[in-house]
C-alpha cells in the first residue's frame, strides 16, 4: 500500500498531536491539532492537521460556527468521510453538554440567568427553532430536561398536550420552557406570547406552575418572568 504523502507518523515525536497532548497537556494544542486527534488520519493529499485547518477555515476559524455545521457540511472537506464527520459532531455535542452540566449539578434554580446559560449551551448551535422543557421538583431542582419540538428557521410547532403529559409522567411541580431564535432576535413574537399563556393555563389546571419562558440566542436571553409577563 502506498504511504500517505503527508503522514504525521513521520514527524518528530514532540510535533505529533497525540504525543504532544500527553507530554504537554491539551491546552498546548491548537484547534487544528485537537481536530487532528479526532480525524486521526489524513489522505494522500493532506495530513490530519491540514484537514483540521480546512474545517476551521470553513467556519472562519470560529469553533462556535464549526459547532453549527452539520455532518454533511464536514463531509464537503475532501478526506473527511462520514465516520470522521460523526466523531467531530459527537465531540461538539459533548462540549455543549459539558458547558451546561454545572447547571444541572446545582441544587435549585435561583435565577433566569442560570437557566438561560444552560439552555443557550444546548440550543445556540441549532439552525432551527427548538423548544425545550425543564421539569422541576418542589424544591425547584431541575431533574429532567427535554427538547419536545424542533421546527423551522423562524418557528416551531409545540403541542401543549405533550408538555403536560410529560410533566405529569415526571411528577413535576413546576416547569420552565425555553426556545431559541436562530435569527438572533430576542423579541417575543405574538406566537411566543400566545404559547406562554396556553402552557401556563394548561399547567395550572393540574396544579403545575409555569415559572418562566425564556428565549435564547447568540445575543443573550429574554425572560418572560423577569419582564413580569408570567
Amino acid at each position: 500500500m502506498q504511504e500517505k504523502k503527508y503522514s504525521i507518523k513521520h514527524w518528530a515525536k514532540d510535533d505529533k498531536p497525540r504525543e504532544k497532548l500527553r507530554s504537554k497537556g491539551a491546552q498546548s494544542l491548537s484547534d487544528a491539532e485537537l481536530l487532528a486527534i479526532l480525524i486521526r488520519d489524513g489522505d494522500t493529499q493532506k495530513n490530519a492537521i491540514e484537514l483540521g485547518q480546512e474545517l476551521l477555515k470553513m467556519a472562519d476559524d470560529n469553533l462556535i460556527k464549526l459547532g453549527k455545521l452539520t455532518i454533511k457540511d464536514y463531509m464537503t472537506v475532501r478526506g473527511i468521510g462520514e465516520a470522521k464527520a460523526v466523531i467531530i459532531a459527537a465531540a461538539m455535542e459533548l462540549g455543549r453538554r459539558r458547558e451546561g452540566g454545572s447547571f444541572l449539578a446545582k441544587p435549585i434554580v435561583k435565577s433566569s440567568k442560570d437557566v438561560a446559560t444552560f439552555c443557550r449551551s444546548l440550543l445556540r448551535d441549532m439552525r432551527q427553532e427548538a423548544f425545550m422543557v425543564l421539569f422541576l421538583s418542589q424544591s425547584n431542582k431541575v431533574y429532567r430536561h427535554e427538547v419536545v419540538s424542533i421546527g423551522g428557521i423562524t418557528s416551531t410547532v409545540v403541542d401543549v398536550r405533550i408538555i403536560i403529559k410529560k410533566a405529569l409522567e415526571e411528577n413535576a411541580v413546576s416547569l420552565i420552557v425555553c426556545h431559541n431564535h436562530p435569527s438572533g432576535s430576542l423579541k417575543p413574537s405574538k406566537a411566543d406570547e400566545s404559547m406562554t399563556i396556553k402552557i401556563k393555563e394548561a399547567a395550572a389546571f393540574f396544579d403545575i406552575k409555569l415559572l418562566d419562558h425564556l428565549i435564547v440566542s447568540e445575543e443573550g436571553y429574554y425572560s418572560f418572568a423577569d419582564e413580569g409577563r408570567i
